[in-house]
């Protein structure tokens, strides 16, 4: 379980990544959840970018992407989500 210094510190090195994986009109399918699985194996903490405009919408992805593949909700500020989930060998380490 991740506490919230350590969010605030997922937040801070989230500032510098760049968006890895887009969801578009079409919303969260099976292809954009593998993408972003086969992204958080590669890199633990990433960044997505929602091209839908309803903030509801857009939290029901971000509550889908944690509860569907256990990752931790990082931030959601305008269209960009950010999560993380640590590998067994992180690379990323927590305060």
């Amino acid at each position: 379980m991740v506490n919230s210094k350590q969010i605030s510190y997922l937040r801070g090195l989230s500032h510098s990544i760049r968006t890895v994986v887009q969801i578009g009109s079409k919303g969260l399918s099976s292809t954009v959840i593998k993408e972003i699985e086969e992204n958080l194996k590669a890199h633990e903490l990433i960044k997505i970018q929602v091209q839908d405009n309803d903030k509801v919408k857009r939290q029901e992805f971000l509550d889908l992407i944690c509860k569907t593949l256990g990752t931790v909700s990082v931030n959601h500020i305008g269209k960009q989500l950010v999560v993380f989930r640590a590998n067994a060998e992180s690379k990323i380490k927590l305060p």
